[in-house]
């Protein structure tokens, strides 16, 4: 094990860690308003309708999916009689069919932003960085899901699971990542840039997802205006 493996695997998440949550506290303090998506809609809304969804719900289901993946132990899994041949199947199926999903309307709305002048004079500078990486950490997720079930060489619940879950721990299990396929290495490298970015993007949107509307009791709008007098306003002019 070389320092490098250690610097990657058991320095750099702590670091993107570190600069994440520091990044969005001091963007909250002194940035409060900038939490948006900086919306285009008012440019053009065809090509949005149709990429916006599709990256959206995609990218959540992707998120979903890491989540499950990366921190529920296998023996969980087996505990609920799910064998691996149906959990790597559905990953496969379902993950890919997320990813593919949230690389195609990314890839619509990218297009937009490139070929709607409108769009493409409101893309600030950290669009220009982040928007790519985010790109080729879809790219990456992708390829890693596709080389697991081509060849199912490599049971990543069994090393970059491992490894995520040890840093929780605070005893990173660098020979796990070590030991991952390299496209497991770009695609945990490229994410931990993306979260780097994150902070500083236009992502921090994220954080305000009105998830309050679905919890919010109804609300119930009463009429306060004057009433009527029978005959409408003509009778009312005629008592007078």
């Amino acid at each position: 094990m070389t320092h490098l493996h250690i610097a990657l695997w058991g320095v750099l998440p702590y670091l993107v860690l570190a600069v994440f949550l520091g990044g969005t506290a001091w963007r909250y303090r002194y940035d409060r308003f900038g939490f948006t998506t900086r919306s285009s809609q008012l440019h053009e809304s065809r090509l949005l309708r149709v990429g916006g969804p599709l990256f959206h719900y995609g990218l959540f289901f992707v998120f979903c999916g890491h989540v499950l993946g990366l921190l529920v132990p296998e023996q969980v899994t087996d505990r609920l009689r799910v064998s691996e041949h149906v959990y790597h199947l559905n990953a496969l199926i379902a993950g890919g069919a997320a990813g593919l999903a949230a690389l195609a309307g990314l890839t619509v709305l990218l297009w937009r932003r490139l070929r709607v002048p409108a769009v493409r004079a409101a893309t600030s500078r950290s669009d220009r960085v982040v928007l790519p990486v985010l790109l080729v950490v879809l790219l990456a997720g992708l390829a890693a899901t596709a080389s697991s079930g081509i060849s199912g060489s490599y049971d990543y619940r069994l090393g970059v699971s491992v490894w995520f879950r040890s840093l929780f721990a605070l005893d990173p299990d660098v020979a796990a990542m070590r030991q991952a396929p390299l496209v497991y290495q770009v695609h945990a490298l490229l994410a931990m840039a993306l979260f780097t970015l994150w902070p500083f993007s236009r992502l921090v949107h994220a954080f305000t997802a009105p998830l309050g509307y679905l919890v919010r009791p109804y609300i119930v709008y009463r009429s306060r205006g004057r009433t009527v007098p029978p005959g409408g306003p003509r009778a009312r002019r005629a008592r007078r």
